[in-house]
């Protein structure tokens, strides 16, 4: 049976997937095809169901819970940190009366930014794009999801809030959750609870083999030297990304809870976790 496993391009997922794409993580006779593509592209896709398994953005999952669960491993997670709106150095100091650029309509950055905010004005813009327009005066504020959260300030940029550390404040030493993996409903009890498990230890073997999984993640980096992508991967791979934990799905909820309390999502979301 093949699995497409869609993922971004991103120095992160391609840490955690290392174990099943490098072959060092036995696959149970399953064949995995690995799609890369970036977040918002994913987040729409899941809209149809085209792949078996994806990383998809909290905001997103909670529009896609007819479709697919929730796997217990893979999350992404800002602890203590997270996006960060950014602004040049002469530029505003808040979000207030200004536009920001955001990387997708989908993406939980944006939720989180407008739980932060509720009144901001936003223009959606590639991820990529975001720092050079910030930059170059095209929109006063980004949200920088990525390695832009390590490189703003090489390229002349400053901070205007770090949502990851507002959201921590804000609940009492939560992680913020980003993102995750889901698993489509109709593969079945069986083949969801080995998909699970293989992810899982997929994860496990790049943190129990970090320097050989750095390796092959720092293709992925998009000009990130090695100390920068060790830390970026350091950041948002990590024990809550093998096992959510009371604490990973607790910050779940209270991000899910918080967004349908300001009426940012259509309905109230129950989280349901794959076994």
């Amino acid at each position: 049976m093949k699995i497409t496993v869609a993922h971004s391009p991103d120095s992160d997922d391609a840490f955690m997937h290392y174990g099943l794409a490098s072959g060092k993580v036995p696959t149970d006779g399953l064949e995995f095809d690995h799609l890369l593509a970036d977040i918002e592209t994913l987040n729409q896709a899941a809209f149809e169901g085209k792949y078996e398994v994806s990383a998809v953005s909290f905001h997103a999952y909670a529009h896609l819970t007819d479709k697919y669960l929730l796997l217990p491993h893979g999350s992404s997670m800002g602890d203590d940190y997270g996006p960060i709106v950014v602004a040049r150095v002469d530029g505003p100091s808040t979000t207030e009366g200004i536009t920001v650029a955001v990387p997708g309509t989908l993406t939980t950055a944006l939720l989180a930014l407008r739980i932060f905010d509720p009144g901001v004005e936003f223009v959606l813009m590639p991820f990529d794009r975001i720092q050079d327009a910030v930059r170059n005066g095209e929109v006063a504020a980004g949200l920088l999801i990525h390695e832009g959260q390590l490189t703003y300030q090489d390229e002349g940029l400053r901070k205007i809030v770090d949502l990851g550390e507002w959201w921590a404040e804000r609940t009492g030493g939560l992680p913020l959750p980003l993102g995750g993996n889901v698993i489509r409903r109709d593969l079945g009890a069986a083949t969801i609870s080995t998909v699970s498990r293989l992810l899982h230890d997929s994860i496990a073997y790049a943190l129990n083999h970090r320097q050989e999984a750095l390796d092959y993640a720092l293709q992925f980096g998009r000009g990130l030297d090695r100390a920068k992508a060790d830390r970026f991967v350091g950041m948002y791979v990590n024990e809550l990304t093998l096992e959510y934990g009371e604490r990973g799905r607790n910050a779940l909820k209270r991000l899910l809870d918080e967004a349908w309390e300001k009426r940012l999502l259509p309905k109230p979301v129950v989280v349901e976790y794959s076994s």
